[in-house]
């Protein structure tokens, strides 16, 4: 805590998301938030603690195991003026639910003129690590952000924990608000809630540098933070940071801007590289800026190109740690550029 007052409030990652789902509740009565585990820690965490106390399990709905029906009980409740979050406590399972989020909720808007949208929000969370395996730790981000009429939103920081979900419930147009467990714990001092218009969430710089633009999205914007915060200390190496935030539609002005000033740049992602979208990433910069600009070609790190591992030391050397990320960027930006 020495880096902070202590008369000052932190709130974690997952406190905020509650936070967010106490504002969202207590101001429109027509909302409500269906899906398995609600009650429960070992589902969610600490995110909806005590929510179903609070607000009554009429609006917070804990629900047999089915993707399916809950995903299109919610889409068609938000097509009857209602405001619903459908939370998938893992990620993976809600590839049962793909055909209701990408050809209902995200096509009604197109097929009809403009005259209905479904008011739903998809929460989807990463829950990986811990032994849990290839069919429990992806992220699929880069399914959904390939899709038109789905706009995805993937926090980093608790503040954005709390305002992407409150701004995702009174958007016009369907969501996926996907969090991560392991930003849980993250702190940060943060305001009051109040209102947020999706279209405000844009790529936004968290760490300023010189010689490297990192463009990031979820957990990946934190290992980012720490593995620049370690090349910074050791290696005189300044990295600026950015955290992509709105997935999509993606509006890469920022992003291009930073690689133009630092010369060099790097998608970082946890997802895996072939069809990822630390690929689009890279063809944006690439695109956009002329070999001039760059003093290297754009760079991309992932997962490697294998499902998951169970074994925890196999899991050791499969996920990225902000040490083994910064000897791969001094290979990479240091010596070959």
């Amino acid at each position: 805590m020495g880096l902070f007052r202590m008369d000052k409030k932190l709130t974690s990652y997952g406190e905020a998301i509650r936070e967010g789902f106490q504002y969202i509740l207590n101001k429109n009565e027509k909302s409500f938030v269906i899906g398995q585990g609600l009650w429960s820690p070992w589902y969610v965490g600490n995110s909806m603690r005590d929510l179903d106390k609070e607000f009554g399990k009429k609006r917070i709905i804990d629900t047999p195991v089915s993707e399916l029906a809950t995903t299109g009980a919610a889409i068609g409740a938000g097509l009857n003026g209602y405001s619903v979050v459908v939370v998938h406590p893992r990620m993976d399972f809600m590839l049962l639910a793909t055909d209701q989020i990408v050809n209902q909720a995200a096509k009604w808007r197109h097929m009809l003129g403009g005259q209905i949208s479904s008011n739903v929000t998809f929460r989807a969370i990463i829950n990986r690590g811990g032994e849990q395996g290839a069919q429990h730790s992806q992220a699929l981000h880069s399914w959904y952000s390939h899709i038109p009429g789905l706009r995805v939103v993937m926090p980093a920081f608790a503040s954005d924990a709390r305002d992407m979900l409150i701004a995702a419930t009174q958007s016009p147009d369907p969501v996926m608000y996907i969090d991560d467990r392991w930003c849980y714990e993250y702190e940060e001092e943060i305001t009051p809630p109040e209102d947020v218009d999706i279209k405000s969430i844009k790529p936004k710089i968290v760490r300023s540098g010189r010689d490297l633009t990192i463009a990031a999205c979820g957990y990946s914007v934190q290992l980012a933070v720490e593995t620049a915060n370690l090349l910074s200390s050791k290696n005189g190496f300044n990295c600026e940071v950015i955290d992509v935030r709105q997935l999509n539609p993606l509006d890469p002005s920022q992003i291009i801007n930073s690689a133009k000033k630092t010369g060099r740049f790097l998608a970082l992602d946890g997802g895996w590289s072939n069809s990822g979208f630390a690929a689009e990433l890279v063809a944006q910069v690439s695109e956009n800026l002329s070999p001039s600009h760059l003093r290297v070609s754009p760079k991309r790190i992932t997962l490697v190109e294998a499902p998951a591992p169970t074994s925890s030391k196999l899991e050791e050397i499969y996920y990225l740690t902000p040490v083994k990320l910064k000897e791969q960027i001094k290979n990479i930006f240091t010596k070959n550029d």
